[in-house]
């Protein structure tokens, strides 16, 4: 019932068409029965995955301007945000195209059935470190929950342009990492309020330049 609860309130919250709640449900039911091979996300946090997770990704959503080309996401792992919101995307016809990054072979495999079994023609998936790539500029780069501010910033310079917005979901060490990045970063950010953990935030960043 709880369970049932969580995904009401998702629904309730975020006024999701039936198609995007219809492929989250499968996304869900898969990375289940992957998690039973390998760790994907805290057992403890399964029962609300609907809120712990998919709602915590989908806000997400809101930052994305809707004409993005590319948006690449650093350390996948289990999904969180980039099938939320490549599923969101998708459903809404945008002409986004996502590319998820990840080291961890047995990850990409997983990461690889969920795009086929949700027909997810938007994604693409890389077994491969972030800063050992060389891709276009993206126009977003998402992460969650993958290292501090200082190392995303690293990973994700290789990435980008001056026109680059990087979306970080953050908790309530937030100013500590911002702190510390800015001994090595110039760079622009908008702090919002995270709409699902109350001492989180989400960091939005712009102009990221290296300091001389």
């Amino acid at each position: 019932m709880l369970y049932k609860n969580f995904m009401e309130n998702f629904i309730k919250k975020y006024n999701v068409s039936r198609e995007t709640l219809k492929k989250l449900s499968r996304f869900i039911d898969i990375l289940k029965a992957w998690q039973a091979k390998m760790n994907l996300v805290s057992n403890n946090s399964l029962g609300e995955i609907w809120t712990r997770h998919v709602a915590d990704s989908f806000q997400l959503y809101q930052y994305l301007n809707s004409d993005a080309k590319t948006v690449y996401d650093i350390g996948s792992g289990a999904g969180f945000p980039a099938i939320v919101l490549a599923i969101a995307s998708l459903v809404d016809n945008r002409p986004t195209n996502f590319t998820l990054i990840e080291s961890i072979t047995k990850k990409t495999l997983y990461l690889n059935d969920v795009k086929n079994a949700l027909d997810l023609k938007n994604v693409q998936i890389l077994n491969a470190r972030s800063e050992n790539l060389k891709l276009p500029a993206a126009d977003f780069i998402t992460a969650r929950a993958v290292a501090n501010l200082n190392k995303l910033f690293g990973l994700s310079y290789p990435l980008i342009n001056k026109n680059t917005v990087l979306i970080f979901p953050k908790g309530k060490s937030f100013a500590q990492e911002l702190a510390d990045a800015e001994k090595n970063w110039l760079f622009d950010v908008d702090i919002k309020a995270n709409e699902i953990e109350q001492e989180g935030v989400v960091l939005i960043i712009s102009n990221l330049r290296k300091k001389r």
